[in-house]
């Protein structure tokens, strides 16, 4: 089973180093074609449905910019009948 995971990118906080989008395994991170309040092109997650949520892109950002959500598995609960 593959989860899934995504991301959220703060645009604002982002200064373009493409330091994210070198590391991620999936290519689902690319630069914007718009520039933020301070003058940066930051990066942009493309929902490809690629990404497993690893946190590499998170880890590696120096600006904090990037929040990781990853899907956790269903258990399964017996139901009292």
């Amino acid at each position: 089973m593959t989860l899934k995971g995504r991301i959220v990118i703060d645009a604002e906080r982002c200064k373009g180093c493409e330091l994210c989008a070198s590391v991620c395994p999936h290519h689902a991170i690319h630069m914007a074609e718009t520039f933020n309040a301070k003058g940066y092109l930051p990066a942009r997650w493309t929902d490809s449905g690629d990404c497993t949520g690893c946190a590499a892109c998170a880890v590696i950002c120096p600006d904090a910019a990037i929040r990781v959500y990853r899907e956790t598995p269903l258990r399964a609960v017996p139901v009292a009948v």
